[in-house]
């Protein structure tokens, strides 16, 4: 329910008023776009706009639309099973306006970090640091879940686990390869990024835990594999295939090693691990574009410190840094602002019963008799 209705409202609050604060005409200051293009008024169906000048504008906003509906829900991984579904409404509409629009618009929409060198191909910034970042604050605001430790730490259903993982590496070849806006060289180096870059980190994150536990583990593959994507998704389109492989290395391991200290040494409930399959690998990723990037490969003339420019880095930094600020410190403020509004987290009694049966008066899997019930 969460990510249907959030699907449902983000895609409304997107065509209303979303694509035109963040692509829209810039407001002179490079912080915000204007809403000359609310409800899409104006943004041409046959001619294309200056951000991707090979498809209809229509069709660029809504494939950005994708990016800006599933950004916050992200974040719901990390707060699983302790939110009140009002105060999640409440979350996510305000994480949307006050730290995912702004920081589009700042890289993507030609504004003030644009200028200074920042870039992200697909959202390793703008979307893995920083969720991965908020997630960790919403998990600290709320508060671990009742029973915090082993017994909850497994998904309730691993084969549902697999599947979604399946079709989410499978989508993200739209996510990357979509972002060059073009069939061409290209959209056909970031597909072979992202698949070798995924690969390996999978591969790591199940040798690691076959080393830690003596067993191969299906949840480590999974895990590694979106780590991997989380890692090349800022620099998928700007290095060369053998630096995607470099990268999906950096992010297997470093990813996998953070999620113990997460979990076990700093006791943060992080549900879906958001701070270490997206926050640390989109971090890296996104720094390693200032370390690997190649005009060689890239159409975009951007070069790393590898070829020449250490500027490159500087930026990265730069960017990343914004994003982490952004990410943890406004996640923080919005949850604070909304524990003195409206309780945010459910009752000890509804946890124990579950959000489903409390929040929604209905259950994931239910026989004749318990269906009766309600």
């Amino acid at each position: 329910m969460q990510i249907f209705f959030g699907l449902a409202l983000l895609s409304v609050m997107w065509f209303t008023f979303g694509f035109s604060l963040t692509f829209g005409p810039d407001t002179g200051s490079g912080i915000s776009g204007n809403l000359d293009w609310a409800f899409l008024k104006g943004v041409p169906q046959n001619d294309s706009v200056k951000y991707a000048p090979m498809i209809p504008g229509v069709l660029f906003a809504m494939f950005q639309m994708m990016f800006a509906v599933i950004t916050p829900l992200i974040l719901t991984g990390a707060v699983a099973e302790r939110m009140k579904f009002s105060a999640y409404i409440l979350f996510i509409v305000a994480w949307s306006g006050l730290i995912y629009y702004p920081l589009v618009h700042w890289i993507w929409g030609n504004g003030w970090l644009h200028s200074l060198g920042v870039v992200d191909f697909a959202g390793g910034i703008i979307i893995h640091t920083t969720t991965g970042v908020g997630g960790i604050a919403a998990a600290l605001v709320l508060g671990r879940r009742l029973n915090f430790g082993p017994g909850i730490m497994v998904p309730h259903s691993i084969p549902l686990a697999v599947l979604g993982s399946s079709l989410l590496w499978l989508g993200w070849f739209g996510f990357n390869a979509g972002s060059a806006y073009s069939a061409g060289s290209t959209s056909g180096l970031t597909i072979i990024n992202t698949q070798i870059a995924s690969a390996v980190s999978a591969l790591i994150w199940v040798v690691i835990f076959w080393i830690r536990t003596k067993k191969s583990s299906v949840i480590a593959a999974i895990n590694g594999a979106v780590a991997g994507l989380a890692g090349i998704t800022p620099a998928s389109g700007y290095v060369g295939v053998e630096y995607a492989f470099i990268i999906g290395i950096v992010c297997g391991f470093a990813s996998s090693l953070t999620v113990p200290l997460f979990k076990s040494r700093l006791k943060i409930d992080d549900a879906l691990d958001i701070g270490s399959v997206h926050g640390v690998a989109g971090i890296l990723g996104s720094l390693l574009v200032g370390v690997f990037a190649s005009s060689v490969v890239n159409h975009a003339g951007v070069n790393g410190l590898l070829f020449g420019n250490w500027h490159q880095l500087e930026s990265q930094a730069i960017g990343v840094g914004i994003a982490i600020l952004m990410g943890f410190g406004g996640t923080w403020a919005i949850l604070k602002v909304l524990q003195v509004l409206i309780p945010i987290r459910v009752s000890p009694e509804v946890e124990e019963a579950g959000l489903d049966i409390s929040e929604h008066a209905e259950r994931a899997y239910s026989d004749e008799d318990e269906f009766g019930k309600l």
